[in-house]
């Protein structure tokens, strides 16, 4: 139902207006406001003109999507009258002249707190390029989402005139995104190899605090800085459990999400959120998670991944890797996976927030609450905080091989789960599901 289509692998944003320069002096002033039902007709054009070519790699129709969020415009505008998890599912906005959308720009909340908020997409009309419509696109959603601590976007690393348009207004390099495809013959024969996983247990709330430290330590600083999560992240309550079920019977998708604990040190060491496609239409999408010290897990929660795979159409599986992760993309180019887009993570701080604000100023008190907005309140890689006593109910068992069970017909580690899920952010977005 997303006006995007689902990120692949982590969470992903895509932002690829074409390059403008300022507005010359004495253009007319743009109306921005929030886009409206009848304004959906002209923002998926304008999409389209702007993603058609880019999306087509990943089998996705951007128009498809957009129509089925006109089916849906009347719930989704009903989610956003009260706090939920998909509040800002329907966050856009659209620059208006003379009657005409010239640009559009979706974003939305990054993490539990708001402290960051990422630019989903923004598009602008061939007709109104190079007249400032992106630059005015981006700073009206800076001033008006005042919680917004961090800004993050994406753009593809060939749109030279896009970045620097993001880094006129702010943004600046954090790390590089690589999207991969798999093909259904490589997933088949990766399928037959058995994964030792004997502790791979489904996700539930119970997880989170294990999940969140996964999370943490396998990246660098500078990144935990900017995604700034918590342990609330990694939870769901009933009602976003119940909405994600709906979302998934609607797009006749399945999730599975499941983790491996160490045994010894009882803590989450290998993750991943994989969607299924029930219809063959679409690529099975998958966020994968390893922590840096258990790298030998890649090749186990692929076969597992794969083996899950092979109970639905055959088709491609999508999944992303950073430029600080080397171990996955060297066994993803080893495994055969395509390369099918590069893409640099940008973005902007609350620096330049301060920085522009008309009301600066160096009070002791406000800079010390930004300055604690800054601190890493993660734990540093392969270092593990001790849980409170019995915050965890798994059993858990030797590291050997595991076996199929034969009475359950189904893939031995990984069973139905009936706790709530959570839904990752991300859903690649490559860039831009």
């Amino acid at each position: 139902m997303n006006i995007l289509p689902p990120a692949i692998g982590m969470d992903n944003t895509t932002a690829r207006p074409d390059p403008d320069a300022e507005a010359p002096i004495g253009a007319p002033d743009l109306i921005i406001r929030p886009a409206q039902l009848g304004d959906l007709e002209a923002v998926e054009e304008i999409l389209a003109q702007a993603f058609d070519e880019e999306y087509s790699s990943r089998s996705v129709d951007i128009r498809r999507q957009v129509r089925r969020l006109r089916q849906w415009y009347g719930p989704l505008k009903t989610l956003t009258l009260f706090p939920n998890r998909f509040q800002h599912m329907f966050t856009v906005h659209v620059a208006e002249l003379k009657g005409k959308i010239q640009g559009v720009i979706q974003v939305s909340p990054f993490n539990h707190s708001r402290s960051t908020w990422r630019v989903d997409h923004i598009a602008v009309a061939p007709s109104a390029q190079r007249q400032g419509v992106g630059s005015r696109l981006l700073k009206h959603c800076m001033e008006h989402f005042r919680e917004a601590r961090t800004w993050i976007l994406e753009v593809n690393i060939h749109n030279k005139g896009a970045m620097a348009l993001y880094r006129r207004n702010g943004f600046q390099p954090l790390a590089q995104i690589t999207y991969w495809s798999i093909p259904a013959d490589i997933l088949a024969a990766l399928s037959q190899h058995e994964p030792k996983l004997p502790n791979l247990v489904p996700v539930t709330n119970r997880d989170a605090y294990a999940i969140y430290q996964l999370d943490t330590g396998s990246m660098p600083a500078t990144v935990r800085q900017v995604y700034d999560r918590e342990v609330n992240d990694f939870r769901t309550s009933p009602l976003d459990w119940l909405l994600e079920q709906a979302k998934c019977a609607i797009s006749q998708t399945e999730r599975v999400e499941v983790c491996v604990y160490e045994p010894e040190r009882k803590t989450a060491i290998g993750y991943f959120n994989l969607k299924l496609d029930r219809t063959g239409q679409q690529p099975h999408v998958a966020k994968l998670t390893v922590h840096p010290a258990y790298t030998w897990l890649y090749p186990e929660l692929m076969a597992k991944m794969a083996q899950l795979t092979q109970a639905h159409p055959p088709q491609s599986l999508a999944l992303a890797s950073t430029d600080y992760q080397p171990e996955r993309e060297e066994f993803l180019l080893k495994l055969g996976a395509q390369d099918i887009e590069r893409t640099l993570l940008m973005s902007r701080s609350v620096w330049h927030k301060i920085r522009e604000s008309r009301l600066f100023t160096w009070d002791s008190a406000y800079l010390n609450a930004m300055l604690r907005g800054l601190q890493v309140k993660q734990p540093v890689p392969e270092r593990f905080e001790g849980p409170p006593e019995g915050w965890l109910e798994h059993h858990f068992h030797p590291i050997s091989p595991t076996e199929p069970d034969p009475s359950s017909g189904r893939i031995s580690g990984v069973e139905s789960s009936p706790g709530l899920s959570r839904d990752s952010q991300s859903e690649a977005s490559p860039p831009p599901s």
